[in-house]
């Protein structure tokens, strides 16, 4: 059996290699983030390999964000199993197994490798590829939820300035009937300019039937006493802003589909019984 530590950084990585005798087989292989690295580490770890078995290979890494994702994925590619280590944990095995103070990439990939071999990394299991995927979807989807927010932030912001009394009328001003009343008429003015047919016609398709002529009646009568700017450039703003955050919501719905895609692929008993587990997935971040 192999045991072999990584310590990932930006540009490089410095591996220990060690066997299930307590043999030293690698004291220090620094590799490059690169193909060529990779490549050579793969190499390397198969020249040890005397049965060719890459069952007899344990390899461990920390936890450290986005820097060992092509590595780690180069490994998976080879077949390899990959264990992802909290850096707390290695952390506290250092200093119980050292009186070193100073922290080194060397000694981190020892401590890496030294913890699989004591079997010390036991708590943390294999981390499949549909997981890895499944947590960078995910931090991407709370990311664009956020931009999303800030849109939406500066979207009420402009209505304060153009139709400030449109919220005492509607349920939402972030609902799609309010979005398409905006992107046809950007201001009260042209609000109270529209002819009524036209107007109800919108507002009864945006909102599927829930508005009609009387509500259509009352927006314009709002819009005659409005207090409102009509001010060209805030308005452009205004609609900009609305295609922007139906742009983002567009996006997060196909980033909500290729989650389920692996979701589905992970086909976790947790999720069997429950055809709404995605919205419930987020409801909490």
């Amino acid at each position: 059996m192999l045991f072999i530590g990584i310590d990932v950084a930006k540009t490089k990585h410095d591996c220990y290699i060690v066997d299930s005798d307590g043999v030293i087989l690698c004291h220090s292989l620094r590799i490059t983030n690169s193909l060529d690295g990779f490549e050579m580490l793969y190499s390397r770890i198969i020249s040890f390999l005397s049965d060719k078995n890459l069952n007899n290979v344990k390899i461990g890494l920390e936890s450290t964000g986005h820097y060992s994702t092509n590595i780690t994925n180069y490994l998976h590619s080879k077949g390899f199993c990959i264990k992802i280590l909290n850096p707390l944990a290695t952390n506290l095995f250092r200093k119980s197994h050292t009186l070193r103070k100073t922290k080194t990439d060397k000694t981190d990939a020892k401590v890496i490798a030294t913890m699989l071999f004591t079997d010390e990394s036991k708590s943390y299991s294999p981390v499949s590829y549909q997981i890895q995927e499944l947590k960078s979807l995910a931090r991407h989807r709370y990311r664009m939820i956020g931009y999303r927010s800030k849109l939406k932030l500066s979207l009420t912001s402009l209505i304060d300035i153009t139709f400030p009394e449109l919220p005492s009328l509607v349920w939402s001003i972030h609902q799609n009937s309010s979005y398409m009343l905006f992107l046809e008429y950007p201001t009260p003015e042209e609000i109270k300019k529209c002819h009524l047919t036209k107007l109800t016609n919108l507002l009864k398709k945006a909102s599927k039937g829930k508005y009609g002529k009387e509500k259509a009646i009352t927006l314009k009568a709002l819009a005659s006493s409005s207090i409102g700017s009509s001010n060209r450039a805030v308005s452009f703003e205004l609609q900009q802003t609305i295609r922007l955050i139906q742009s983002v919501q567009n996006e997060i719905s196909e980033l909500d589909k290729q989650i389920k895609l692996i979701i589905d692929e992970l086909d976790s008993p947790i999720m069997a019984n429950n055809k709404n587990y995605l919205p419930c997935l987020f409801h909490f971040r």
